[in-house]
């Protein structure tokens, strides 16, 4: 089973936080459309280690970018390319990330009538002064009328991003979010912590004085709230930062964190076939020559036994199950398992792990140091 991610390099405008890598103009819409169809033709064999083994793709994600800004035509293209050069699973999870300012009824009803069945609804916040703080495009109004029409449409399968830790969000008003996705009936809630990335536009008006920083003890707080607050409603915190009612978990995003093999389309995307890595040129006119001329424009690197174990701590210690010592005896060896075994004591003692049925869970105040545990338990040369 294996995952296809088609990044849509557009956008309306640039969020201040965002890293914005990618054009923000429409003008090369057509051809980055006829790109990616030829790309999904292209990287039909990639995921293949055997090449007379046959795939099942089980879960589409359109991101980006804004997706939503796609017409009915090139989405349906897309999902046509797809099905035509892979076998798609008759259940797959097909997801497409949107604004709320771009939902409405007629592209609701078109995005059913071509395939998708889940929605990621970009809504970060329903207080207008965030969403202003964040240059987003939607305002207060859009934010809950997204989510009623997503329902209306018959989109049971749906999912809401916040974020939290923007500066002046008071602890009530983080709540107030919350709840009001809780009693939406959103089964599912991707919240993150608003972080301040290198060369974005965030970064430069926090250095110049004219944006406050943020404050990242109010971060943690907010987090522990959050889970408080999800657990009592229902929610399974499955991921570090996403929350599910049972049965919705994002499939497409668990494969990731469960190292499954995954094809990323598109300018900047990155695939994995399970031996390596592999992730295009980000430049968009730069893509879509090299694509016209037949040859995906890649670099890729070769997964040591050291990165594949790597890679395995900091995933599996994001999720719900752990980090689970029989793979790592099974798949690396005893002496890793000891190691590791032996690494994280301390954390025990502390609780901030927490040992069940061989497995390592980081506990709550755990998760607030996910990073930096999974460091510290990285093979290092």
């Amino acid at each position: 089973m294996a995952g296809i991610y088609i990044h849509i390099p557009f956008c309306k405008q640039a969020c201040y936080y965002c890293n914005f890598h990618f054009s923000t103009s429409l003008d090369l819409k057509d051809e980055m459309i006829a790109a990616l169809i030829k790309e999904i033709k292209l990287s039909s064999l990639y995921l293949l280690n055997d090449k007379s083994e046959t795939e099942i793709i089980e879960t589409v994600y359109f991101g980006g970018g804004t997706p939503s800004l796609l017409n009915n035509d090139d989405i349906k293209n897309l999902l046509d390319a797809v099905r035509n050069n892979y076998t798609k699973s008759k259940d797959a999870e097909i997801t497409i990330e949107a604004n709320p300012d771009d939902i409405n009824k007629e592209k609701l009803s078109t995005w059913k009538d071509a395939g998708i069945n889940r929605l990621s609804i970009g809504i970060q916040s329903f207080k207008q002064q965030d969403l202003q703080w964040m240059n987003r495009a939607h305002n207060t109004t859009q934010a809950f009328e997204s989510i009623v029409l997503a329902k209306d449409a018959g989109f049971n399968n749906f999912s809401v991003d916040l974020i939290y830790g923007t500066p002046g969000l008071t602890d009530e008003e983080w709540k107030m979010n919350v709840e009001q996705v809780i009693n939406s009936g959103s089964p599912h809630i991707a919240c993150y912590a608003l972080t301040v990335e290198p060369k974005t536009a965030l970064q430069k008006m926090i250095a110049l004085k004219k944006k406050v920083d943020i404050d990242t003890d109010q971060q943690a707080n907010q987090f522990l709230l959050l889970m408080k607050w999800l657990k009592e409603a229902g929610y399974e915190h499955y991921e570090i930062s996403n929350f599910a009612k049972p049965g919705y978990r994002s499939r497409h995003n668990s494969s990731y964190w469960q190292g499954k093999k995954y094809i990323g389309i598109g300018p900047s995307a990155h695939s994995y076939d399970g031996k390596s890595r592999r992730w295009n040129i980000a430049n968009n006119p730069s893509y879509i020559k090299s694509i016209k001329n037949n040859i995906i424009p890649f670099e890729e690197e070769k997964l040591t036994n050291v990165e594949r174990l790597n890679e395995y701590i900091m995933t599996s210690l994001r999720t719900i199950e752990g980090l689970d010592l029989k793979t790592i005896e099974h798949n690396f060896s005893a002496e890793e398992r000891k190691r590791i075994e032996n690494a994280v004591i301390d954390y025990i003692n502390k609780k901030m792990i927490i040992y069940k049925n061989e497995c390592l869970i980081l506990s709550n105040e755990g998760k607030l140091f996910a990073d930096r545990i999974a460091s510290q338990l990285f093979f290092t040369t």
